[in-house]
């Protein structure tokens, strides 16, 4: 077994800590550091997003179609082990973490096209479902 990143992989590390070395700033950098819970301070979070977001990682776990990233296994290893490292702060987890899958999964077709846009973008940080008068269907409110 080979445990040697390929050549691709290693170039991926080295793109990744290079926009880390110019993108995450030292208050981005305190703050992922000094985080006392699995959760970044709302306005950190939401910086450190928008800032992932221009550079098209926000959400590098969903489909390409909606945001994400044609990562291999290592590739998100790598990005994350990095991202690590360099002690910066997660996303929010509600809008990329919960509502976008759900969305992802159950949305209608014009849920999808705004919602999980403006969960990437930094504009959703949550949502909650509420029943419908229709039976079997539920809304989601997002905000």
């Amino acid at each position: 077994m080979d445990l040697n990143w390929s050549d691709a992989d290693t170039r991926f590390r080295d793109e990744v800590r290079g926009f880390l070395a110019e993108k995450l700033t030292p208050e981005l950098r305190q703050a992922g550091r000094g985080m006392t819970s699995v959760y970044a301070d709302y306005p950190v979070g939401m910086a450190w997003q928008k800032i992932l977001h221009a550079r098209g990682w926000a959400a590098p776990a969903w489909p390409v179609e909606y945001g994400g990233c044609d990562w291999s296994v290592v590739q998100h290893y790598i990005f994350a082990s990095e991202l690590t490292a360099a002690g910066a702060p997660p996303v929010s987890p509600m809008g990329i973490g919960m509502c976008g899958p759900v969305l992802i999964g159950y949305g209608a077709p014009a849920q999808k096209a705004y919602f999980l846009r403006a969960c990437c973008r930094e504009s959703i940080s949550g949502a909650r479902a509420i029943p419908s008068p229709r039976p079997g269907r539920t809304w989601l409110r997002c905000g």
